[in-house]
């Protein structure tokens, strides 16, 4: 067992350089602005009955499901569930696909068959060139759904979303605990602006 770098300074290290990638898109207004585009987008959508799709691959996957978790169920209190899919849970039909259409159309077969017009596909790549959420968001364009593109420093390869929230950072754990922030930050919004009336503080 190799113990060298378990210490308190690699430690406080590493919780550095989360802290300092907080810090940074905390003052950036790039940031800021494309967190208010997607949850304006977002409690739009769902005030006019469009379904939410989420997909990402990994620890994408698990952000997707997260997200879609947080908005059926609850995020700060008690409401009425949200409408949100996420297209990474269903092993039966990512097995079929995968094996009769390949990887590569995973999700962009379930947002053909799902979703309908003015829906709005969420996804999440770290690197922005995951073949599979490229041509998702292709899909989603051409059924005329809302994107919104959750990456990092490099945004989402070959594609132009509806929002582009890109993490300033090239290290993927880095990126992906900025997209949990991110999705809990979007969750947050949109609840607290679809039930506001409904708050007493």
């Amino acid at each position: 067992m190799n113990t060298q770098f378990i210490s308190e300074e690699y430690i406080k290290s590493s919780l550095s350089r989360t802290s300092k990638l907080i810090n940074e898109i905390s003052s950036s207004s790039l940031f800021i602005k494309s967190i208010i585009e997607a949850s304006n987008l977002l409690t739009n959508s769902i005030i006019q009955s469009q379904f939410i799709f989420l997909a990402g691959n990994g620890g994408s996957a698990a952000h997707s499901q997260h997200f879609a978790a947080e908005l059926v169920s609850r995020f700060n209190f008690d409401r009425n569930p949200l409408p949100a899919v996420a297209l990474t849970t269903d092993s039966s039909v990512l097995t079929a696909i995968s094996n009769d259409y390949g990887f590569e159309k995973v999700f962009e077969r379930q947002i053909d068959g799902l979703s309908k017009e003015g829906d709005v596909f969420i996804g999440f790549s770290t690197s922005g060139k995951s073949p599979n959420i490229l041509k998702a968001f292709l899909k989603a364009k051409k059924k005329n759904l809302k994107t919104i593109a959750i990456s990092g420093i490099n945004g989402i390869e070959s594609f132009d979303s509806d929002v582009q929230i890109s993490i300033p950072s090239d290290n993927t754990p880095l990126i992906q605990e900025m997209h949990g922030i991110t999705s809990h930050l979007l969750c947050d919004l949109i609840e607290k602006s679809i039930f506001d009336s409904k708050l007493k503080n």
